[in-house]
């Protein structure tokens, strides 16, 4: 059979060439191992800082609002502060139409007048009925005298004992009548120091410096201060102290405490990072939408005017710091490379009875000789941070961890659209 073979190959060395050269690539693609579509990325294990921080939002208010409101009902006649305005203690802001509260200062003063006039009357009456008693004490004295010696019978004594306790009890009468007209006094004056303090709020006077943050009410506006006070403006005290009220999850509000550090953002100015510092966490549960959190009130300085009331922070709240520390990007914490790459399994240790907590511990794969056989490292791990991790043991610095893998396939349009897609979104 090979030198029927080699005949036919003397008879046809095209053929025989052709063949040759479809045997070789068959045999080269079979042993030509097959390249891969995709490369791990990796990063370096450093030494630094690794910051743990608890992310919320919430609002920025003014350090003290005050709200001014109205104590009697009117039309509003005359406003003179307008939003932005910057006032000063005792400065007037508004006045209320003044005459129906005048009217009833006036009426208070003639229940005044005509109480203090009763009261003349009855101190007038007061000293006749003393001089009629006086008479009825000297007439019943001599006819007692004279009743004594039988000049004047029974009956004439006992007329003169009946007008003299008429007298009697004519001057408690007008006794009784000097205190009520004094009670009567004292009443109309409390009636007419009611009236005028409500006469003397018809003006509205800042009770504190600071800035009109709000005016709710214009001139020909009718407030009715019936059943409650109606706010008329709203002043910041101290626009150079404002707090941020941020709401911060249940899961994390255990991690939060007093004077804890706190940089934040506001969309205003999305370059800028404003810092400060946790003042108080309250207690009380907003529940909304069955998610439960708490309300922390972080305190800045606001110099420079930049944050208003009511923008939106974004706040970061720094819970723990570790300084100079061996730290793993957080990323390669959580990667895994494909199933046909790891390491085979080998069997764990037991961990041992004798061991009173577990350690943290965390697996990390690290580049190999070979970029797709990557080693399994189990490391024991300190503070978690957002973007670090801290190493306690299992890796040094200067080790490559692997955090991602990356495509090496040629991108379609359909790829392109969705990565800007992505873009757009991020």
């Amino acid at each position: 059979m090979l030198t029927t073979f080699t005949l036919w190959t003397k008879r046809h060395p095209a053929w025989s060439v052709l063949i040759a050269l479809v045997l070789l690539f068959i045999g080269y693609r079979i042993v030509r191992p097959t390249p891969h579509d995709y490369e791990y990325i990796s990063e370096v294990v450093t030494r630094g800082d690794v910051v743990r921080k608890v992310s919320a939002s919430g609002k920025v208010r003014a350090l003290n609002t005050i709200k001014v409101g109205a104590e009697v009902s009117g039309q509003i006649t005359k406003v003179y502060v307008d939003f932005n305005s910057r006032v000063r203690a005792g400065q007037v802001l508004a006045e209320i139409d003044p005459t129906r509260v005048r009217a009833r200062v006036e009426q208070s003063e003639a229940q005044v007048a005509l109480a203090r006039a009763n009261l003349q009357q009855t101190v007038a009456n007061v000293s006749r009925a003393r001089s009629e008693l006086e008479i009825q004490e000297r007439d019943f004295a001599r006819q007692k005298a004279l009743a004594d010696r039988g000049f004047v019978s029974k009956a004439g004594l006992d007329i003169a004992q009946s007008k003299l306790n008429s007298a009697r009890n004519a001057l408690q009468v007008a006794l009784a009548q000097t205190q009520s007209g004094g009670a009567q006094i004292r009443q109309g004056n409390a009636e007419l120091s009611s009236a005028t303090l409500d006469l003397n709020r018809t003006v509205i006077i800042a009770p504190a410096s600071g800035v009109i943050i709000n005016k709710l009410v214009e001139p020909g506006t009718t407030v009715a201060a019936s059943f409650q006070t109606p706010n008329l403006f709203e002043i910041a005290a101290d626009t150079t102290k404002m707090q941020v009220e941020a709401s911060v999850d249940e899961a994390d509000i255990g991690q939060i405490r007093e004077g804890q550090n706190v940089s934040f953002t506001v969309d205003s100015y999305p370059n800028d990072v404003f810092e400060a510092k946790v003042r108080q966490v309250r207690q009380a549960p907003v529940e909304a939408q069955n998610v439960v959190s708490y309300l922390v009130i972080i305190d800045v300085d606001n110099i420079n005017g930049k944050l208003l009331p009511g923008m939106t922070a974004n706040v970061e709240i720094i819970t723990d710091v570790r300084t100079n520390v061996t730290r793993v990007p957080t990323n390669a914490m959580r990667f895994r490379p494909r199933v046909a790459d790891r390491p085979k399994a080998a069997a764990e240790k037991p961990v041992s009875a004798s061991s009173k907590k577990p350690v943290p511990s965390g697996t990390v794969f690290l580049v190999g000789d070979d970029p797709y056989r990557p080693t399994k490292k189990i490391i024991r791990t300190g503070l978690q941070g957002e973007e670090f991790t801290e190493v306690l043991s299992g890796i040094k610095a200067g080790d490559k961890v692997l955090v991602r893998t990356k495509s090496l396939k040629p991108k379609t349009e359909a790829d392109e659209i969705a990565d800007e897609d992505d873009n757009a979104a991020n």
